[in-house]
């Protein structure tokens, strides 16, 4: 059993059985919590012990992190009880990452420490006023003397409270160029109560147990040793920062389909219908094989996506808005069909099943919260003449480790991203020979989708610069879209190619996938062959009755 796979089952166990009605850090206290618009302090307590924080902490600064893929999957068994608790935990990465995306050595020392004795960092970054547009946030650092002078607010910053030091986003130029932001990694005790005025909790629908406080800044003095990097490069350093925390975040999210699937199921096949289990009603084992069936598409595209962080790091600029969009509509909808077939159970807030409408809440904001669906799309427009024009045609050199657990990867080099990508990336680079090895069930449908891909490149490189500005027609914007599914296609193909004799390298998996792929745009999408569907089937209750994930891993939970 390697490192990461011990601390899962550690963590796993630590938390015990989440359908223990008397487990402290099981789903019943989880929605107890939520009603209080809180989180458990015994599942708090539980990951304090765990040294979660440890594990967005870069090894070379003696924490865990090594590999993006390995904290997202390990950050699931979080996500999986309580997305609040899982949200409230990451937004430690959201800070952290940008100081080691350019921090000076004794800034990532001392966010290390903090972090390695489970004291907190909060990220002060949004501005509700400003949505995904962080730049044009308004807190200010102006020059006093030796030092800056902080005036403004920021609204939404999670666990102000319990933060030992905080990463704030703030105008150092009154100018709207690019260079008119920087980072400033502040610790709290710099906030004198003279200052800085605490402004009352923002609450929320979904994810009601993350504490969103913001603050009041008026003529704050703060040292220039605060600042993260040179000034004005604020909101560069933010995008790349980005590339990790876009990409990990929804994809730490399928968690919340995992569990609510798991409801579902268990739902369907202990109430009987008609004479049986309302799990063998055709209506019903459809939305599950399809909801199945999504849940591994959003885990193929966003580990791929996240070892290519350590293999092809000039294309994280596509893949973070990339899983940023597709995943958190497919989650999305995903749990929305499913909400249909729990029926009443859906609504309610007690008994075993309560858990399900936290969830249907939660998941929401995986397409706002963070950055918003069309903000995705945004960032992808103006690099798609340089992924789908004439550069690209010459794609990067496809590499089993985007699909493999067992592969080595380089660490990340998060001061190296690039904020535009150009060439064609590999997953879409191996739709042009894939048709050599696929297995003849999914033929038409892998073909379908070259021509689809082909179709595209015409229209992206036919794009002018005017038309991939933030005001994009519907119909380009669209093309950001289509994009997401071809890197989406790419990934299922990929896993499928390389899976050694389990259920992922049989066909019927890949259909399925490639089937809903088809219809991720559409109003009306293709039904699933009903052998395949019989397929998904078994296999997922197969896991339902093994207590195995649902996901890509398909590992042991508590």
């Amino acid at each position: 059993m390697t490192g990461i796979e011990a601390r899962m089952v550690h963590l796993e166990e630590a938390f015990g059985d989440p359908w223990d009605a008397d487990n402290p850090a099981g789903f019943a206290a989880a929605v107890s919590a939520d009603e209080r618009e809180e989180t458990e302090p015994a599942a708090e307590a539980v990951l304090d012990e765990f040294r979660l924080s440890a594990e967005f902490v870069p090894r070379a600064l003696g924490g865990r992190l090594d590999r993006v893929d390995h904290m997202i999957e390990l950050m699931r068994s979080v996500y999986r009880r309580d997305p609040a608790l899982g949200l409230a935990r990451t937004s430690q990465l959201l800070a952290s990452v940008r100081v080691w995306t350019a921090g000076s050595p004794e800034q990532c020392g001392e966010a290390a420490r903090l972090l390695l004795n489970n004291r907190r960092i909060a990220c002060a970054f949004h501005e509700p006023a400003h949505g995904s547009d962080i730049a044009g946030d308004e807190l200010a650092a102006g020059r006093s003397g030796s030092g800056l002078l902080l005036r403004g607010r920021k609204e939404t910053i999670a666990d102000l409270d319990l933060a030992d030091a905080l990463v704030i986003l703030a105008r150092t130029d009154p100018a709207d160029d690019p260079p008119s932001h920087s980072q400033l990694f502040l610790p709290a005790d710099l906030l004198a109560p003279g200052h800085v005025r605490r402004l009352p909790r923002f609450r929320s629908v979904g994810m009601r147990g993350v504490r969103l406080e913001g603050m009041e800044v008026t003529g704050l003095p703060v040292p220039d040793a605060v600042l993260l990097g040179a000034p004005g490069t604020g909101t560069e350093t933010a995008s790349r920062a980005f590339q990790m925390t876009q990409l990990a975040l929804p994809a730490m999210h399928t968690a919340l389909l995992d569990t609510a699937l798991r409801v579902t199921v268990r739902h369907t096949r202990q109430r009987r219908l008609y004479g049986r289990e309302a799990a063998a009603i055709p209506m019903v084992r459809t939305t599950l094989a399809e909801a199945f069936t999504d849940l591994l598409i959003c885990e193929a595209l966003s580990r791929a996506s996240a070892r290519a962080l350590h293999l092809f790091p000039v294309f994280g600029s596509v893949y973070a808005p990339a899983v940023a969009y597709l995943v958190a509509g497919v989650l999305t909808g995903a749990v929305q069909r499913l909400s249909t077939v729990m029926g009443s159970e859906f609504y309610r807030r007690d008994g075993e099943h309560a858990v399900f409408q936290k969830i249907a809440r939660d998941v929401r904001p995986v397409g706002f919260g963070h950055i918003t669906r069309d903000a995705c799309l945004s960032a992808l427009l103006p690099q798609l003449p340089g992924l789908l024009g004439r550069a690209g045609r010459d794609p990067a050199p496809a590499s089993v480790a985007l699909f493999t657990a067992e592969a080595e990867l380089p660490e990340p080099d998060l001061p190296g991203l690039r904020l535009i990508a150009h060439g064609r990336e590999p997953l879409t680079g191996s739709l042009d020979t894939v048709l050599d090895d696929v297995p003849s069930a999914a033929r038409s449908l892998v073909e379908h989708h070259v021509r689809s891909f082909a179709a595209l490149c015409e229209s992206g490189a036919a794009l002018r610069p005017q038309e991939l500005l933030i005001t994009a027609e519907v119909p380009v914007r669209e093309l950001a879209a289509r994009y997401t599914v071809a890197l989406a296609t790419g990934a299922c193909l990929g896993v499928q190619r390389t899976a050694s004799g389990d259920f992922l390298a049989r066909s019927e998996w890949l259909v399925a996938a490639l089937t809903r792929l088809v219809g991720v745009e559409r109003v009306t999408p293709a039904n699933l062959p009903l052998a395949v569907e019989d397929a998904l089937i078994e296999e997922l209750m197969d896991r339902f009755d093994r207590n195995l994930s649902f996901g890509l891993s398909a590992r042991p939970y508590a």
